[in-house]
């Protein structure tokens, strides 16, 4: 069996439905309210053999979801565990490949090597180049809170001089108002 369609396998059983729920119940449940001086009370029509087959059939597709799942996770593992045997199969077949092809040319085995060694290179600078750009947008990102929390600083020392002004100057108008009321004090005396 292929890989590709124990992978295809895998995905049809991901992906298959859930089974179609039982049929709810009627609705058997009347409820009346009553509001007479703020009490409330609820009548129910739902009988004890109602009730107790309401339970065993939701219990009983309890039971049945349990075992469908059980049964998708063995299958799911037997899967795996072929795609595994696939997988170092395929391997040891590369593998074969690859000295086959050096015993007709040793330069070819050379250059198989060297192309690993660039493969090896490339997947170790993929993650490198990903944190690089992730630092950098972090980077970024304080840059620009730092120099907004700078620019509302400069701000706030703005509004902190403007204000320190105004209380200068209104001091010295009540100075002002001050020393014209002792004036006025004293030439009534």
């Amino acid at each position: 069996m292929s890989k590709q369609r124990l992978g295809e396998m895998m995905q049809s059983i991901e992906q298959a439905p859930p089974p179609p729920p039982t049929a709810p119940a009627p609705p058997q449940h009347q409820l009346a309210v009553q509001n007479s001086a703020g009490s409330l009370s609820f009548n129910s029509n739902l009988s004890k053999e109602d009730e107790e087959m309401s339970r065993s059939a939701l219990s009983t597709f309890r039971a049945k979801e349990e075992e469908i799942e059980r049964k998708k996770m063995e299958v799911r593992e037997k899967v795996q565990a072929q795609l595994g045997r696939v997988e170092e199969e395929t391997k040891r077949l590369a593998t074969i490949r690859e000295e086959l092809e050096g015993l007709s040319d040793p330069m070819r085995k050379e250059v198989s090597a060297v192309r690993k060694k660039i493969d090896t290179v490339n997947k170790e600078l993929k993650p490198l180049g990903q944190s690089c750009q992730k630092k950098e947008r972090e980077y970024k990102e304080a840059l620009e809170a730092f120099n907004e929390k700078n620019r509302e600083k400069v701000q706030l020392i703005t509004k902190l001089m403007e204000s320190m002004q105004l209380v200068g100057e209104s001091e010295k108008m009540r100075m002002k108002k001050l020393e014209e009321l002792s004036k006025n004090v004293d030439s009534m005396q």
